[in-house]
């Protein structure tokens, strides 16, 4: 999926929740976040946007994958993003995504606890099962169960990622034997053409303000999973899913 560079407005149309201090906007597939060597369209590049009457336009938070769509959570001052990486550096914000994979486990929830490291040198930000690697920890939910067109089983989940390894959710699901629909690194997906990677950042819950409620926003599901989601049960309108994990579960891998 290739997605041209986002005018202004269709910037300001992805705006899912904005305050003093942060924007969350509802990324789409198929653009990196940040200009690469080869250039191209970017996130970042139409951020000026999203400025708001502020003098600088806002700065990310944290990434997602170029072609990964949903909750996207930008800092609107300096003093805000710090505050929001460490909020991420420290695990405090529930991100749920929800993803089909082909085939899928036999369980209605579960855990995978897989180390994660780097694949090799060559392939930069390409990860590999590793015992001697990185603690990784994901749990995970099934909403629903069904067929594509051809037959094959998929699975609908929705992932939440206890820690925050590069590609976890993508590694893991192929390690456990049900990669991710449109995977082309770690699954089954074309290198070029449909179906494009079906993962998507559909929640996530910060808790930016030490006396008011945790902020919590839901990005839509994107058009490009609305076939396989309701081919596995989705009825196509905005479901309210209750988190995946318990607060305790997360505590115990974060320490």
């Amino acid at each position: 999926m290739d997605t041209p560079q986002p005018t202004p407005e269709e910037m300001q149309a992805r705006v899912l929740h904005r305050d003093g201090l942060m924007l969350v906007i509802d990324k789409p597939a198929g653009i990196a976040v940040h200009k690469g060597p080869k250039g191209g369209p970017n996130l970042e590049a139409s951020f000026d946007a999203l400025r708001y009457g502020l003098p600088r336009p806002p700065v990310l938070a944290h990434r997602l994958d170029r072609d990964t769509s949903g909750c996207l959570v930008l800092g609107r001052h300096r003093k805000a993003t710090a505050s929001l990486g460490l909020l991420f550096k420290h695990g405090k914000i529930d991100k749920t995504y929800w993803t089909v994979v082909e085939g899928g486990p036999d369980a209605s929830e579960g855990e995978i606890d897989i180390p994660l490291g780097r694949l090799d040198a060559e392939r930069g930000w390409w990860q590999k099962p590793d015992p001697n690697g990185l603690p990784s920890k994901t749990v995970w939910k099934v909403l629903g169960r069904g067929t594509d067109a051809g037959g094959a089983k998929l699975t609908w989940l929705a992932m939440e990622p206890i820690t925050g390894r590069t590609h976890q959710l993508r590694v893991h699901c192929s390690a456990s034997g049900w990669p991710i629909v449109g995977d082309n690194i770690y699954g089954n997906g074309p290198r070029f053409g449909e179906p494009s990677l079906h993962l998507h950042a559909r929640e996530i819950v910060i808790p930016l303000s030490k006396n008011k409620p945790p902020v919590r926003v839901v990005a839509p599901a994107p058009v490009h999973l609305h076939e396989r989601l309701k081919a596995c049960g989705w009825n196509g309108e905005e479901m309210d899913v209750p988190p995946v994990i318990a607060s305790e579960a997360k505590q115990s891998i974060l320490g």
